[in-house]
Order: C-alpha cells, then structure tokens, then sequence
C-alpha cells in the first residue's frame, strides 16, 4: 500500500479526532491576536501528541515533525470573525459576536490530524515538517507577516509551503488547484469628507458633503471601467456611507469604507495614488475637504507553478482524477500571499459543501457550516503532501518524481 492510501486510511481512523478539535474551537472562537485559548489548546494537542513546538507572534504556535536538512512547512490560519452565528449547532459559538465562519476551525483540526499522521510515521520521513499554526489572518497587517518577520521561514527554513481553505461551493472532499493568481491584493479604503453644515432649506450656506460624497462615489467607478486595462482584473467598492441625523440639516461630514483589490501590484499603486488625487479633487469641487486613508492590506496570493504541479499531482495519487479539480481564481483576500512572496507556496481549496445539496451558506456567513466528512481528505492532502515533498523520489518540484510528470505533462496540455 503506497503512502497516500495509507495516510487517507488513517485519516479516516482519526476522523472523530479531529471532529472533537473542531468542535471544540468551534464552540470557543477567538478574534484575531486574541487566540489565546485556541493557542493553548493547540499546544495542549501537540504535547498529547510529543510533538515539540514554540509560541510566536504571542498566540501563533510553530511546531516540528522529523529531522534533517530538508524542510516543508505546512499552514493553518486558527483565528475566527468578529459576527454572531446563526447554526443551531449544538456546538455553536459560546462567545456572542464571535464566530468560526471562515473554516478555521476546520484548517486547525485537519492540520492537527496531518501533526498525527505524520507523527506516526516520523522516521519515514526524509526531512522535517514545520506546521505553522497562524494567528490573525482576517486582520491587517495579518499574522503571516508578524511571523515571517519573527523568523518563522528560518531554522530551519522550508524549500516550499503548502496551505488549504475550505471551499463551500465544491463538494466535499473535492480539491481544486490554480497556478498563479489565485486570490488579489486586499487594500481597505478609509475617507471623512468635510463639509460645512447648513439648514437644508438653505444649502447656499453651507457645503454639502453628501452630494460630494455621491459624486466621488460614481467617479470611483471611472477608474475601474476606463482607466484599467478590461484584461487586467480589478474592483474598486465602496461599502459603506455614514452621514447625516436628520431630514432638515446637511451635515459636517461624511465617512466612506470600501476596499480595493487586484493582481497587478503597479496598478494597485497607481491606483491608490489617483484614489488619493481625484477624492481631494472632487471633494474641492463641492466646496469640501477630504482626508483620505488607505490601509494597505494583503499582497495577490500568487502560487508557485511547480509548487502547485507538484501538489496537485500528490493530491490526484490520493483521490483520483475525478476529485481534484481547476479553481477559478477570485478576488478574495488571503495572508497566506506573504509566505507566497518569500518560498515556493502552494493554497489550495477543499470542497465541504454537503454531497446531498446544491449550494450552502458562504464563507463569513452566519449560517456557514461545513461539511466534516472532508476533514479526513484536508488532513490526507496535508500530510501526504508534505511526505512527499520530502520523499527520495520527489526532491522538490523542479525535479518531480517520475510517477508524476506524466501528470504534469496532462495538466501543462490542458493549462
């Protein structure tokens, strides 16, 4: 029985395993920096478990499986979303306004499950793997780049990084992959226009900052639809206004919220600097002033082609052709884009929306609640790709296997 059957064998042994983990984080989120509990649970599962680890970025836990030279690291984000959940799950969130509704819960559980496993079979394996458990990935400056700059990536230093998230509109247990642009750059975008307060029924006397606002708002749109490349992907939206008490009174001020996402990092600049130019511009039309702050957010999540060709054949070894599919690059947001940055990287997506339904909940939803028969897959992926990664016959992903370049010659065709 080759590796990848073995490991998902066992996967499927510790599944209730890592369904106690999830539930229990499940029950008790944290918000982002604030981990605390979950950290101490984590550290607690890796004790049971003799793994060694340490504690980074005050709630981040980094712990080691295996030695020698070689080194793959594998990634679970472990924070939760700051909003009330609305499940009926026995096991819903105890703490109001606080909710697991991106799946962390479940990325912690599966890469729990894969310390396990590999665990298990420490002394196959041909290197060390490092599972970075990770604080604060839904809030800038994100805690990937917290633990990169306290040296995550170092002693040792992995040659390549894998990470999943849970996806809800595949279904369970199906992987996908993209190489290269997977998910944009996240810039949140912050503006107090400053008016001058008047009587409604005299706006000769003051200046209107909502009639500016409402210009700047549809002028925005222009420099999505005629001042980006239709080639190049990009949204510009505004998400938010707050202005104004009353019916007889034209206020002081008016706050904008939105966010600005892309896969070019020259036209994010651009863009951001015309943002800043053409909100003062238009705001002084109108009699008005405005301050405008960007919050550079995350960079584009962009995979590593070999890294993903690698992974991607790792995972059909495991479930077959017929469970691994493409993923449609979106526009979403993911810190995962810092490791990207640095090593090889791959993310990829596991289907948990129920086999017996068409669609479910989304992400950041309410009402999200995935799938847990595909934990057992999440965590088999996980550890089999950091084994073979490590393996004699699979160096690294410029010099694959033999087994698996025929399937990457498949997947260039059809790239």
């Amino acid at each position: 029985m080759n590796i990848e059957h073995t490991f998902l064998q066992r996967a499927k042994e510790i599944e209730q395993v890592m369904i106690k983990h999830r539930r229990t984080l499940h029950e008790n989120p944290e918000l982002s920096f604030e981990e605390h509990e979950t950290s101490l649970y984590i550290r607690n599962a890796l004790k049971d478990l003799n793994i060694d680890f340490k504690v980074m970025g005050e709630t981040g836990v980094v712990a080691t499986v295996g030695k020698g030279s070689r080194c793959v690291a594998l990634r679970a984000d472990i924070d939760a979303l700051p909003m009330s959940e609305e499940t009926d799950l026995p096991f819903a969130s105890t703490k109001q306004g606080v909710m697991h509704a991106c799946g962390h819960d479940a990325h912690t559980a599966m890469l729990l499950g894969a310390a396990q496993i590999l665990k298990e079979n420490e002394t196959s394996l041909n290197g060390t793997v490092k599972l970075i458990f990770q604080p604060g990935e839904e809030k800038v400056p994100g805690g990937a780049s917290i633990l990169i700059k306290e040296g995550v990536l170092n002693d040792p230093a992995p040659e390549v990084i894998f990470g999943q998230h849970v996806n809800p509109d595949a279904p369970a247990g199906i992987a996908s992959f993209v190489a290269g642009n997977m998910m944009a750059s996240a810039d949140e975008l912050y503006w107090t226009i400053c008016g001058r307060g008047a009587h409604a029924a005299q706006p000769q006397k003051g200046s209107d900052p909502i009639v500016a606002a409402s210009a700047l708002i549809m002028h925005l749109q222009t420099l999505i639809s005629r001042q980006r490349d239709p080639l190049s992907p990009g949204v510009l939206s505004v998400t938010a206004i707050h202005g104004g008490t009353v019916t007889n009174i034209i206020p002081e001020e008016v706050i904008l919220k939105g966010t600005l996402r892309s896969y070019d990092n020259d036209w994010r600049e651009e863009t951001l600097e015309k943002i800043q130019e053409h909100s003062e511009m238009i705001a002084r039309l109108h009699g008005c002033g405005c301050d405008f702050k960007p919050l550079r957010g995350y960079p584009p999540l962009i995979n590593d082609t070999a890294a993903t060709h690698f992974a991607k054949s790792s995972a059909i070894e495991l479930l077959g052709e017929n469970s691994v599919t493409d993923f449609e690059p979106k526009m979403w947001g993911e810190d995962f884009a810092f490791y990207a940055q640095q090593i090889p990287a791959c993310f990829w997506m596991l289907g948990v929306r129920p086999l017996d339904k068409d669609e479910m909940p989304g992400l950041h939803n309410p009402k999200f609640t995935p799938d847990e028969s595909a934990f057992a897959v999440g965590c088999a992926l996980m550890a089999s790709a950091a084994a073979n990664y490590l393996s004699d016959t699979a160096v690294n992903p410029a010099t694959l296997a033999p087994a698996n370049k025929e399937v990457l010659k498949e997947m260039e065709i059809e790239g």
